[in-house]
């Protein structure tokens, strides 16, 4: 087994609870799970991961508000 970089893995648990409120520890991820991820840039690893076990966007019922300006 590979050893997973921490920065990797902190970018990518960053981008787990943006997306989905959760990190890896919360899925259940092991260490062979996100080896095979791992080659990946953690955005897409957590959008994919997402995608093959179906979790729900944090952002799909509620979009996030956010400050729009107008333009006159």
């Amino acid at each position: 087994m590979s050893k997973i970089d921490n920065d990797w893995l902190k970018a990518f648990d960053e981008a787990l609870l943006v997306l989905f409120a959760i990190d890896h520890s919360d899925a259940d991820m092991d260490e062979f799970l996100l080896g095979c991820y791992a080659d990946l840039p953690p955005r897409d690893v957590a959008l994919a991961f997402g995608e093959d076990y179906d979790l729900d966007r944090d952002d799909a019922l509620w979009p996030r508000h956010t400050l729009h300006r107008t333009l006159p």
